[in-house]
């Protein structure tokens, strides 16, 4: 459905997967592009070979990949304030954009059908749910302490995951076992089409993120669902992706900087029913009033962005950082 959505909404729509990046290049100059977006970075499936052979005058890191690619081929990373700051520029080799929002783009209206119960799920109707809905291979020893203290703090709660194996569920209710925590208390979603997963989303009273690696697309779901994400900053991209989320939403107050700090706002929310009910509805709120789901605010703020980097280039300037107003 993503790709016929895709292909309603623009002019030209030329499928080139099955290309090598030397054909690629010759319809990308043929066609008079003036900025080329990788949206892959070092992923499974990239075309940065073709980037390489630099086919547009105008070429950037945008959205998938949450660090540097260390190119001299990508002239910018499309970023915001928050996830990338201009004082981190030393270490990346292309040069910063600053969006004046958060740099994802989002909307609502996802049809996600009918609300499901707790008990389709085998969740207890009267525990704390918290959930990390995250892959799995984000979550590290020192995440996984901080999500146990937080159980022991929290005793009518258990911790909803993503199930990836029966491998994998053994293994981290052993680990949970070794730090005191019941292995019963951990439970785990299947696999879910998309539009299922986003309906059961709700179900959760909380979302603990992972750290260092935080939520991404995840976390913006989490809020366009109207469920409560508590995360850990730290210094690097994919670290603070979740905070721009959330900053963005009007919510720093779920935006913590050390585990300590993570463990404490997670825990006062999970045992005072009140305080976590105001704060979703402050998140249902945002969903319909903050910047992060303003699709049209979104467009054209990277059309300006776009603008810019063409004007520069135009005038014989090199790529260089700058802040949309």
């Amino acid at each position: 459905p993503y790709r016929r959505q895709v292909i309603s909404n623009v002019d030209r729509f030329i499928p080139c997967g099955h290309q090598d990046a030397a054909q690629i290049a010759r319809t990308v100059e043929a066609g008079g592009i003036d900025i080329l977006i990788d949206v892959m970075g070092f992923t499974t499936g990239h075309r940065l070979d073709l980037f390489a052979l630099r086919s547009a005058p105008i070429q950037l890191n945008y959205l998938g990949y949450p660090g540097t690619t260390g190119a001299s081929f990508i002239d910018y990373v499309v970023a915001d304030p928050v996830i990338l700051p201009f004082d981190q520029s030393e270490y990346f080799s292309e040069k910063i954009v600053h969006l004046p929002d958060c740099y994802q783009p989002n909307a609502t209206g996802f049809d996600v059908g009918a609300r499901p119960r707790r008990a389709d799920y085998d969740l207890p109707e009267d525990a704390v749910v918290l959930c990390s809905f995250n892959n799995l291979n984000k979550l590290d020893p020192a995440t996984f302490d901080s999500f146990c203290r937080i159980l022991t703090a929290v005793p009518r709660s258990v911790l909803w995951m993503l199930s990836r194996s029966a491998e994998a569920e053994a293994n981290l209710r052993r680990e949970a076992e070794q730090r005191g925590v019941a292995g019963g208390r951990l439970m785990f979603a299947p696999p879910e089409p998309m539009e299922r997963h986003l309906a059961r989303m709700p179900l959760a009273d909380l979302f603990l993120d992972s750290f260092p690696y935080t939520a991404h697309t995840t976390a913006s779901d989490a809020v366009r669902m109207g469920l409560p994400l508590v995360t850990r900053t730290g210094r690097t991209f994919a670290s603070r992706v979740a905070a721009s989320v959330l900053h963005c939403a009007g919510l720093d107050d779920l935006v913590t900087t050390s585990a300590h700090a993570f463990e404490q706002c997670a825990t006062v929310l999970a045992l005072d029913p009140d305080r976590l009910k105001a704060v979703r509805a402050r998140v249902e709120t945002a969903v319909s009033t903050s910047a992060l789901f303003d699709p049209h605010r979104y467009a054209r703020n990277i059309e300006a962005a776009f603008a810019t980097m063409v004007a520069r280039y135009e005038a014989g300037l090199p790529p260089s950082a700058f802040a949309v107003p």
